[in-house]
């Protein structure tokens, strides 16, 4: 019988877009005994959660929860469970993650309308509104920032217009939330999706989501009961105009009745990720959002900085770039995945390629969560440049950590 050596993966400083680092702090709530999850220390926990997501989130919706899953689960969820088949959806693409709520809106039977912009940039948000205005969708669905191109989209005008035409307004912030303001109040948005493996420095596992009442009034229309919990004689109360929402683990209407005072059994909570959770919420409203934000574009800036300093050019429209991802065109002549596995191997580093029309032509930088760090930036930037060297590409050597320390006042 073959044996299995003692799990201990090499230790990483991980420059990515996501996933980065996971906040010590984070890994040791993830250790914590078990709890069943109708203890109620263990809902206490969850009502906790769902405090801290609302601070996060900027709002003031009841329903603000974790889906089970990764970040993908979340879009999923509530893709699924605001999309019947027929309904008109807008989605503006400008980037890879665009094209994933297509597909996934297809997939729920959605009519599909696309406006669609060059990678490295984003819309004007009169471009969307009159878009909206023209194809009057029952659902707008929008990527706040796309991390295959480093770009952010600004949202603040469109949730006005989507309440215009009874749209409603779904944002993907997975790359966002807890790097850089998401105002869901603020903005009119009726939904939005977060991620833990990015700038809250969680792992993958969970997704954050809120939803205010006008989602919830059509998620609500499309309820069912599962016929094991029903009573005798009760019966599960559905519209029988709304079609039922054709996933059963991501259905928003069973899931918010588990995190509900009602607690309906649904699935078995995911105990060490919420755990993760938590923690993960605790220690980022600790520092404070705005603190938070400011340290990410601290650090943003010392990196692109240094990455100026070297000769290297810096991808898309900085007009719109996104504060916590970097992209970096590959220099012609310069094997970039050559300068990755380098980068990895000799100094335990791991930076990002990218996807479709993109990939083999940038590099991306993630500056997020716990890896975004001076010393993080600092040891990336020097490596980076000892790399490129190797690799024949001609630089100003030690120009970049120096650019970093002006940037940082040293």
């Amino acid at each position: 019988m073959k044996r299995y050596k003692d799990l201990s993966p090499s230790p990483r400083i991980i420059m990515t877009p996501g996933p980065v680092e996971a906040d010590p702090r984070v890994l040791r709530a993830m250790s914590f005994p078990i709890l069943g999850q109708f203890d109620p220390e263990f809902t206490e926990l969850m009502n906790e959660t769902m405090g801290m997501l609302r601070q996060l989130f900027a709002t003031s919706n009841e329903w603000a929860f974790p889906v089970d899953g990764t970040s993908r689960s979340g879009i999923e969820a509530v893709l699924v469970s605001l999309i019947e088949p027929g309904d008109k959806v807008l989605v503006p693409i400008f980037g890879r993650f665009g094209h994933l709520l297509v597909e996934i809106a297809r997939r729920c039977g959605a009519n599909v309308v696309t406006l669609e912009t060059e990678w490295g940039t984003v819309f004007d948000v009169e471009e969307i509104t009159a878009a909206i205005r023209l194809y009057r969708p029952k659902l707008v669905g929008i990527v706040h920032g796309e991390t295959s191109t480093g770009r952010m989209q600004p949202l603040d005008g469109i949730g006005a217009v989507c309440r215009e035409v009874d749209a409603l307004l779904v944002v993907d912030a997975v790359a966002t939330i807890g790097g850089t303001p998401v105002e869901t109040d603020k903005w009119m948005i009726d939904a939005v999706i977060g991620g833990t493996q990015k700038c809250l420095s969680v792992p993958s596992g969970s997704s954050p989501i809120t939803y205010n009442t006008r989602a919830e009034a059509k998620i609500l229309r499309r309820k069912r009961i599962e016929q094991g919990l029903l009573a005798a004689g009760q019966e599960s109360g559905h519209d029988e105009l709304s079609a039922p929402i054709q996933s059963n683990y991501l259905d928003l209407s069973q899931l918010q009745d588990y995190w509900s005072s009602a607690r309906l059994n649904h699935h078995t909570e995911s105990t060490s990720m919420l755990y993760a959770l938590r923690e993960g919420l605790r220690v980022v409203l600790e520092e404070g959002l705005e603190e938070r934000y400011a340290r990410h574009r601290a650090h943003e800036l010392a990196l692109a900085a240094g990455l100026n300093a070297m000769g290297l050019k810096l991808f898309g429209d900085p007009s719109c770039k996104m504060p916590v991802v970097t992209c970096i065109n590959i220099p012609e002549g310069i094997d970039g995945e050559s300068v990755r596995s380098m980068l990895l191997q000799q100094f335990g580093i791991e930076i990002a390629s990218s996807f479709g029309p993109l990939k083999g032509k940038i590099w991306r930088i993630g500056t997020m969560g716990y890896s975004c760090s001076k010393r993080n930036v600092l040891l990336t930037l020097g490596a980076l440049e000892a790399t490129l060297l190797k690799h024949g590409y001609s630089l100003p050597a030690g120009a970049a950590v120096q650019a970093a320390f002006d940037a940082y006042g040293v």
